[in-house]
C-alpha cells in the first residue's frame, strides 16, 4: 500500500494541482502533476460516480492504482504533487494492464528518473 506521507490529503493540494497542474491522458486515466517544496511525491485518485455508482468498484480501482504507484515511486522524480482521475468508460481486465497503462502515462509526462 502507498504510505500515508506519499498521498495527497488535503483539498487545498487537491485544488493547486487542478488550478496550476499539467495534463496528460492515457486511455481512460488523466493524470494532473505539479512541482512541490517537499523531498517527496504526493499522488491522489479521484474515481467519480460516473465511472461507477458503485463504491466498491471504485475504491477497488483506487487501491490498485495506490498499490502500482507504491512500486514505481522510487522511480519518479521527487518534489512531484499528482492526482490520477479516473474517467468515465475506463475497464480494465487486470492488474497487469493498468500496470502497463500507468507506465506509459508516466513515461510520456517524464517524470521517471533516467537510468544510468
Amino acid at each position: 500500500m502507498l504510505p500515508q506521507i506519499n498521498r495527497l490529503k488535503k483539498d487545498k493540494d487537491f485544488e493547486k494541482v487542478f488550478k496550476k497542474g499539467k495534463g496528460y491522458k492515457e486511455n481512460f486515466l488523466y493524470l494532473k502533476i505539479i512541482p512541490n517544496n517537499l523531498k517527496i511525491s504526493r499522488f491522489g485518485f479521484i474515481t467519480s460516480k460516473k465511472f461507477s455508482p458503485k463504491a466498491v468498484l471504485r475504491n477497488k480501482i483506487k487501491r490498485k492504482l495506490r498499490e502500482l504507484i507504491r512500486i514505481i515511486l522510487p522511480q519518479v522524480k521527487k518534489n512531484i504533487d499528482g492526482v490520477i482521475i479516473v474517467m468515465p468508460g475506463f475497464r480494465v481486465n487486470d492488474f497487469w494492464e493498468l500496470e502497463g497503462v500507468i507506465n506509459k502515462l508516466f513515461k510520456k509526462t517524464g517524470i521517471l528518473k533516467k537510468l544510468k
